[in-house]
């Protein structure tokens, strides 16, 4: 069973960059076929898919965030790595990485493993 944790800073200050880490257990990152998300939830809205690190390590990201967005990954410590850069009070969400298999998606209503997600806030 694929377990996922993120971890990294509840508060970040505006301009500065969010970077979140998602450490996975019970599976490799590499193994063929899966793909594994960042997903945000702003405060009293609803899901919204930020990008993906595929198996082989190829990358996707979500149009309206591509700019700002950046993830890797770290194999030996089977962790990937979400970094937003200039953030904004908009930016202020429980955030989530998840994971499913076969396919990339950018619907959070496909993905099978979640972790328990983390809030961050950005203010001064």
């Amino acid at each position: 069973q694929v377990q996922l944790q993120e971890s990294g800073p509840g508060l970040v200050k505006p301009s500065q960059t969010l970077s979140l880490t998602c450490t996975v257990s019970g599976g490799s990152i590499t193994t063929s076929s899966y793909y594994w998300s960042w997903i945000r939830q702003p405060p009293g809205k609803g899901l919204e898919w930020i990008g993906y690190i595929a198996y082989s390590g190829s990358t996707y990201y979500s149009p309206s965030l591509e700019s700002r967005t950046s993830i890797s990954r770290d194999t030996s410590k089977n962790q990937f790595t979400l970094q937003l850069s200039s953030v904004t009070p908009e930016d202020t969400a429980v955030y989530y990485c998840a994971a499913k298999y076969f396919r990339g998606s950018y619907d959070p209503g496909e993905y099978d493993y979640w972790g328990q997600g983390t809030q961050v806030t950005v203010s001064s």
